[in-house]
């Protein structure tokens, strides 16, 4: 995961994920005008193994983390976005700046599907675990990227057991998948959310404080947290 090689960067001139468009409205009065992506919604699955009482997250890398990350080292690396031929990122900086840790999630981009399904094809495809519409429990709906998207996610809560996970995980190879399941001790849970220095998304932080809040309680005996 951590080798990463023959890094360029060019123009995105066609992408089935996203579109960019301009907004031009009239707000009070003033004309104005607002760059945006045109992209899909999707779903995040908060995992909870209660037999290893564990979290389950994915760890996989992210190329805009790794990009952002040139950028902000060595500031003027994306210049390349205004050449028509891709040009090599200098200096290259190792994969792992470029790897985050995530809830399994996944894009709705599948016609036909409910949220429910595809939050299950996600845990399926990313974690291993099966599950069943019936087996999610909705946490929010919020939206994601205001500033830049706009769009929708769900983050849905399930419990699952080490009986339940029937595959590896690790997405799909023919996608260009390349993901490590990773089960965090309930116990730890917290520190690792409010640790600066380990690379991860809003949805885990607000997913273990949900977890913490509203499940841990109920769990008794099960949950002794470590101070």
């Amino acid at each position: 995961m951590d080798r990463i090689e023959g890094v360029a960067v060019g123009r995105c001139t066609d992408s089935p994920y996203l579109r960019p468009l301009t907004l031009h409205y009239r707000q009070n009065g003033t004309q104005k005008s607002w760059d945006f992506m045109k992209t899909h919604d999707s779903v995040a699955v908060l995992l909870y193994n209660v037999t290893q009482r564990s979290v389950v997250l994915v760890k996989q890398f992210r190329p805009a983390v790794y990009a952002g990350e040139a950028e902000r080292l060595f500031p003027g690396s994306l210049a390349a976005v205004d050449q028509d031929t891709p040009r090599g990122l200098q200096p290259a900086l190792p994969g792992s700046a470029g790897v985050t840790y995530e809830l399994c999630a996944g894009l709705v981009d599948q016609p036909g599907l409910s949220l429910e399904e595809v939050a299950c094809k996600e845990a399926w495809e990313e974690c291993g675990y099966r599950l069943t519409p019936s087996d999610l429990r909705r946490v929010a709906t919020y939206r994601s990227g205001v500033g830049l998207t706009g769009s929708n996610q769900t983050m849905f809560f399930a419990e699952v057991t080490d009986a339940q996970r029937a595959g590896p995980g690790g997405g799909l190879a023919e996608e260009g998948e390349l993901i490590e399941v990773v089960h965090l001790p309930l116990d730890g849970a917290q520190a690792f959310a409010d640790d600066p220095d380990t690379p991860k998304t809003l949805g885990v932080i607000f997913g273990v404080v949900w977890l913490l809040s509203h499940v841990t309680p109920s769990l008794g005996a099960q949950y002794h947290p470590t101070h």
